[in-house]
């Protein structure tokens, strides 16, 4: 009879198991057709969605709830932990089964070869994971400032964004950069600050340069349990609960959660009903709803307040950008990671709760941004596109607005740092990875179609009333891409030889196409390919992935500082062209005068005398226009940029029959008189420095920054270090990085950033301009 019982069971068990077998081969045959491309190396699990057992189906793990998507960026001052930070989040969410280190060189994000040997990331990496039901579309940035165009194009595209501090330094100067990129794409954010295990870490200090510095109002949600190298935990203020890692634990996936109780931690819990009161006060003051409800039913006793009530307060607060959330942990020592995940999903917006004006146009038609370029050798050039509205499917045709060309998408892919995913389609608020599309570049609007593009654009005209009438119909469409600074540095390069020249022309223009920043143009003195970036390790960084990449040896020149020139007196010249081409008679008269302009201008202010103005085309306008701004490319000094100068048109003379690229010929050199008989000034680039040293070391950096023109600031005080603060010239400050490690024995910092460009003093002027002539 037992036996019998035995049998049964078994049986059952036989049954259940063949059955969920089945169920198993089903989902795995409908993963197989998403072919997912998995390196040896890493060891990754399958598919978002898919974590340990936990199978989910196909149409949540691709397309879950818009109310379900966040689109995050991770950014910072470099080297607060960014990569780190991101690298426990994977780890915690299933998607890595390995935890990375920077330090190793084995990190997801961080794929380049140039990012591994330097320990700095240099490309952002998009990343797609889920945490409790919610899909996150991480992106982890650049800290360094030669790659702010980096940052500033992923925060365009994203809708929340965890800033990460070094709780030892608090705000640096790469933080207030990305902070105001943050703030002019109006994007809700928390703060993460990091490294609470580090000698010097002080979480009171952090805050308060949050206060200070970013003028934001921290609300402390979370407190530290010790600092330095007693942090073991931390206090969640909203529930009055301390989380614990067990020193046990090797990964930090085990922690306890407790209430704070009376009896064993009265001096803990005191300070977090002090903190939780405050954050109650805090939040009652920004949001009206919330003070309601605070001063109706529990304005006797704060503690009876729900924490879910609290948090949805705190929620509607920081979007609505009145407040920042402050977290903290030590993403190395692998704590408070998982908190600051639940405070991702928790407090930052998802892509429906963000405004976008021009969705309403679209009507759920595709409307998508091309944020990104990178160029795969078997597959061409991948476009990462943030989907605003309507689908994406493989094989889909979609219109470019700004190349005005239509193109077919062969492969839709999930992006996962390296690695991708293959799947069939993608909704509104999800980041894409696209194959074929061999024109778009960075800042692209991709539409469904071109009449799709002109029925929202007369939508849009309806809405906006007549007064955009001058406008063409497309610029009301193009989603706002991102400014492209101008570069600082440049230099020539050459290929080996004269033979491999098509072949570095194809790397610059594939690389021009990943990174926007960098210039690329030729000489017309020397015939020279000349590299313009946006600083020392930019070049340096291009220059090695021609080399890896490509597989070509190419050979640098110097690197120089992009100078500008300007004018400083009101100057008139005359010229005339005359040419006689075939039967054809071309003869143009030009009088014009250059003068300094009243405001600052990258390019040169055209006025028309009236009597001129009247009786001028629109052909002849653009023609005198274009041979305005063509002669203000070079100026007569150094051959830099002109900038800073008006030029006003008082009489123009053309034969009949006369072509309109004669007439830009003409102005061209009447211009280039012009600015050869005025006074010429030269402008430099001017450089925002900061330095973070010991006080040891204070004075000799001090007097080498004097030696470099330097102009102190103000000297403040950090911790224990000083932070030097100041302008130097951009000349003076090449190779800094190599003399501040031998004048400080290695434990200086510095950052730089442009600030403006400022004239040079007459001596400075001529002893550069000896230079380049060769006579010094």
């Amino acid at each position: 009879m037992s036996s019998l019982r035995i049998f049964v069971v078994n049986h059952k068990n036989i049954c259940s198991l063949h059955i969920n077998n089945t169920c198993c081969y089903k989902i795995r045959a409908s993963l197989k057709r998403l072919k997912p491309h998995v390196p040896l190396g890493r060891n990754y699990s399958s598919l978002p969605g898919l974590i340990g057992n936990d199978i989910k189906s196909l149409h949540s793990i691709i397309n879950p709830p818009v109310a379900k998507i966040r689109n995050i960026g991770i950014m910072a001052h470099i080297d607060a932990g960014k990569t780190t930070t991101t690298e426990r989040i994977l780890y915690y969410s299933g998607y890595t089964r390995s935890l990375g280190d920077v330090d190793d060189g084995d990190t997801v994000t961080d794929f380049m070869a140039q990012e591994r040997e330097r320990g700095i990331t240099i490309q952002s990496a998009a990343v797609t994971f889920d945490w409790k039901g919610y899909r996150i579309n991480l992106i982890d940035t650049p800290g360094h400032v030669d790659f702010t165009l980096e940052v500033e194009r992923c925060l365009r595209v994203l809708d929340g964004a965890v800033a990460v501090f070094d709780a030892s330094a608090g705000v640096e100067a790469q933080t207030l950069t990305v902070w105001r990129q943050a703030d002019k794409h109006k994007i809700p954010r928390i703060c993460f600050l990091n490294k609470m295990d580090k000698i010097g870490a002080s979480f009171n200090y952090a805050v308060e340069s949050i206060r200070e510095k970013l003028k934001a109002k921290p609300l402390l949600l979370q407190l530290p349990i010790g600092e330095a190298k007693t942090f073991k935990g931390v206090v969640d203020v909203v529930c009055k609960e301390k989380l614990i890692w067990s020193p046990k634990s090797d990964d930090g996936k085990d922690f306890e959660r407790k209430p704070l109780l009376e009896m064993s931690d009265p001096k803990l819990l005191k300070e977090t009903t002090e903190a939780r009161n405050a954050l109650i006060e805090q939040v009652a003051d920004l949001d009206d709803e919330f003070a309601d409800l605070v001063l109706g039913e529990f304005s006797e006793n704060f503690d009876l307040l729900p924490a879910e009530k609290l948090q949805t307060a705190i929620r509607r607060v920081t979007l609505a950008q009145t407040a920042v959330p402050v977290l903290c942990g030590s993403a190395l020592k692998n704590k408070g990671v998982q908190p600051l995940l639940d405070a991702i999903t928790m407090y930052l917006p998802s892509p429906e709760e963000r405004n976008y004006e021009f969705l309403q146009w679209y009507k759920g038609d595709l409307c998508a941004l091309a944020f990104k370029v990178l160029h795969d050798r078997q597959r061409g050039p991948l476009v990462f596109m943030r989907i605003y509205s309507g689908m994406i499917k493989p094989q889909l045709a979609v219109h470019n607005i700004n190349g005005n060309c239509t193109e077919r998408i062969s492969r839709l892919l999930l992006p996962f740092a390296d690695q991708h995913v293959e799947i069939p389609s993608l909704t509104a608020g999800n980041i894409a990875l696209t194959v074929g599309l061999k024109h778009t570049a960075t800042g692209d609007t991709i539409v469904s179609s071109k009449s799709s593009a002109l029925a929202a654009a007369r939508r849009a005209e309806r809405e906006g009333g007549k007064k955009h009438r001058q406008n063409s119909e497309a610029e009301r469409l193009l989603l706002a891409g991102v400014e492209i600074p101008e570069p600082v540095f440049f230099c020539t390069i050459e290929p080996p030889s004269v033979a491999k020249q098509p072949d570095l022309d194809h790397a610059l223009k594939c690389l021009q196409r990943e990174d926007p920043s960098l210039k690329v143009k030729l000489d017309p003195d020397s015939g020279q390919t000349v590299l313009c970036g946006m600083g020392e390790l930019h070049i340096e960084i291009i220059h090695d992935r021609i080399k890896r990449e490509y597989g070509l040896e190419t050979y640098l020149g110097p690197l120089q500082v992009a100078y500008r020139e300007t004018i400083l007196n009101s100057v008139r010249a005359t010229d005339t062209l005359d040419r006689t081409l075939g039967d054809r008679r071309h003869l143009v008269t030009v009088d014009l005068e250059a003068k300094p302009a009243e405001t600052s201008s990258l390019l040169p202010v055209i006025e028309f005398a009236e009597s001129v103005g009247e009786d001028l085309s629109q052909a002849s306008r653009e023609a005198v226009e274009n041979g305005i701004h063509s002669a203000c490319l070079q100026g007569p000094l150094l051959g830099s940029p002109v900038q800073d100068v008006a030029i006003t048109l008082h009489s123009l003379v053309i034969h009949p029959g006369t072509s309109t690229a004669m007439i830009s010929a003409c102005v061209s050199r009447c211009i280039q008189k012009a600015l050869k008989k005025a006074d010429k000034q030269i402008l430099e680039p001017l450089m925002n420095l900061e330095v973070t040293v010991t006080r040891d070391y204070l004075s000799p950096v001090l007097a080498d920054l004097a030696q470099r023109r330097g102009n102190i600031q103000e000297i403040q005080t950090r911790q224990d270090n000083k932070v030097v603060i100041g302008f130097v010239p951009l000349a003076e400050i090449m190779g800094y990085s190599t003399v501040l490690r031998t004048l400080t024995s290695g434990s200086a910092t510095f950052a730089l950033e442009l600030s403006n460009y400022q004239a040079m003093n007459p001596q400075d002027q001529s002893t550069l301009l000896g230079r380049r002539r060769g006579l010094s």
